[in-house]
């Protein structure tokens, strides 16, 4: 692999800002409502139906494995063997986060072929089909259509969860990137929230709302569909990928709000110039390159952490510890609801204070919570029938796991892989990152029910070592990123991965040249010892 350069660009040309505009690259930047518009745009189409289908069909369960049954009674005469019951309803659940990985593969692919707006604009297909298949199931008589279904929804979804945050998070200033980039888990959170109130019985979570219930997932694709196009591509993309300086001049223009973008376009083309080197990262590529090696065992790390601490467990526990706290098994729904709107509120908290805290302390202060809470859940647990408030206690667990995972876990890592990455390796490691999220996923449904039998409550144990070795492993090796370049970012890691970074006095030459032509510039390669 050959030598990676950084470059020094200075620029003793300036022209001056207009009004109201302190810096390009990103100081005082403030939010406009071009870039508003296609974050709310591109999180409701993407996003949104992530958290939708994670949730959407664990209400109507009863009425959608009945409808299983009756079905195979008209085809063969005879019911369904519960074991094969159960069989069938493990693959409806399944069948999502293994969709999931399968379209964490194609984000690399189509990504740097069709770009980050045109992968979203096909992603739409994979939740209109099926939206449609899973709408008509019940009156096609086929629960084939909606296991199939299930799978093609988590393509979506794979794809969704990866490159919704690549996109928002190169379009972003550096001032509001971790807050634009946190929106994308907020709104999965409010899509999670949409499903259980729609699932509530007295809605559509009964035996003749269910099909309209599943069906409904494709709106907010249609939406997305029709809006989207409207909007500019990222200019990451269009400047470094696709080589229009022109078009990605205008795209930041209109982001911005105002005409003087020169400090971007110079930063990125810094970015491309010292990329140029390297080329376009694969996956392989990337596992074995030794100057990204500590940022792809970090996302690694954090992706494992997120999914493993037991997040699902939780939710899965919830229903349970309330029943026993003394919650009428009717009234259990609606707390459950009360449980999604704190994780919307907590996240959308979040957002608002990303860039007031940082990445790395939401992450540390989150991960502490939901250790916390599972080693207190654990003794909350074996101690509930013999003292008789300590129910309340699992609840209060539970809430503060949830705040703890919305806050931090959930959010941030997909904020990381953006910013911890330049362009040409950026695909690759959403590709990586994205598939242990969705692997890890699988796995914790898969292995969890195993789990609880073999150690009961002290299932939580395990998750709260998960996360104290994420905890360990964040505050040694993982580096604040709040109101930092990509480029300056890369050189902090750089160090972490051995690559000396050191500029001779000889080498700090003045280079004057037209401002907003970067290509122009003369380069002043770096020493490097990589």
């Amino acid at each position: 692999m050959p030598c990676e350069y950084f470059y020094k660009l200075q620029n003793n040309s300036q022209v001056e800002p207009l009004a109201g505009a302190k810096n390009s690259q990103g100081q005082g930047m403030k939010l406009t409502i071009l870039l508003t518009l296609v974050t709310l745009v591109s999180t409701f189409g993407s996003s949104f139906q992530y958290g939708y289908n994670v949730s959407v069909i664990n209400s109507p369960a009863p009425f959608m494995q009945n409808f299983y049954n009756q079905t195979y009674m008209d085809r063969y005469g005879t019911y369904m063997d519960s074991n094969f019951q159960t069989l069938l309803w493990s693959l409806t659940v399944s069948m999502f986060p293994l969709g999931g990985f399968f379209g964490s593969l194609l984000v690399g692919p189509l990504v740097n072929n069709c770009g980050r707006k045109g992968t979203l604009l096909i992603n739409n297909l994979f939740s209109i089909v099926p939206a449609i298949l899973m709408g008509t199931s019940e009156v096609a008589k086929t629960f084939e259509g909606i296991i199939l279904s299930r799978i093609i929804i988590g393509i979506n979804a794979g794809l969704s969860s990866n490159v919704v945050p690549m996109y928002l998070g190169e379009m972003s200033p550096k001032n509001l990137r971790g807050a634009i980039g946190v929106m994308p888990q907020l709104f999965i959170t409010i899509g999670i929230l949409v499903a259980q109130i729609l699932g509530l019985k007295s809605i559509l979570g009964n035996r003749e709302g269910w099909p309209v219930l599943l069906g409904l997932t494709g709106i907010p694709a249609v939406v997305e569909l029709i809006l989207l196009p409207f909007f500019p591509e990222s200019p990451r993309y269009l400047l470094i990928q696709k080589g229009n300086e022109e078009q990605a001049r205008k795209a930041l223009q209109k982001l911005r709000g105002w005409d003087n973008v020169d400090d971007e376009i110079e930063e990125m083309g810094q970015e491309d110039q010292s990329e140029k080197q390297e080329g376009r990262l694969s996956v392989m590529n990337l596992c074995t390159f030794q100057a990204l090696r500590w940022q792809l065992i970090s996302i690694i790390a954090m992706m494992m952490g997120q999914q493993l601490s037991g997040v699902n467990a939780v939710f899965y526990y919830a229903d349970r510890i309330f029943e026993s706290s003394g919650v009428e098994a009717n009234a259990v729904q609606y707390v459950t609801v009360g449980i999604g709107a704190v994780n919307v509120v907590m996240t959308c908290l979040a957002v608002f204070i990303i860039e007031l805290a940082g990445r790395r302390i939401l992450l540390l202060v989150g991960f502490g919570m939901c250790c916390i809470s599972c080693a207190v859940l654990t003794m909350a647990l074996n101690l509930q029938t013999s003292v008789r408030w300590m129910p309340y206690i699992s609840i209060a667990s539970v809430i503060a796991y949830i705040i703890g995972h919305a806050i931090g876990a959930s959010p941030i890592p997909f904020v990381l892989i953006t910013e911890m990455f330049l362009q040409s390796s950026r695909p690759a490691a959403f590709m990586v990152g994205g598939s242990v999220h969705w692997l890890c996923n699988f796995t914790v449904g898969l292995v969890f029910l195993y789990m609880e039998q073999a150690l009961g409550a002290y299932s939580f144990l395990v998750f709260c070592v998960i996360c104290l070795a994420t905890i360990i492993y964040i505050f040694f090796i993982v580096p604040e990123t709040k109101n930092k370049t990509f480029m300056e970012i890369n050189q902090i890691m750089a160090k972490r991965n051995g690559v000396e970074v050191a500029m001779g006095k000889e080498e700090l030459m003045d280079i004057k040249a037209v401002p907003g032509t970067w290509n122009e510039k003369k380069e002043v390669p770096m020493n490097s010892t990589l």
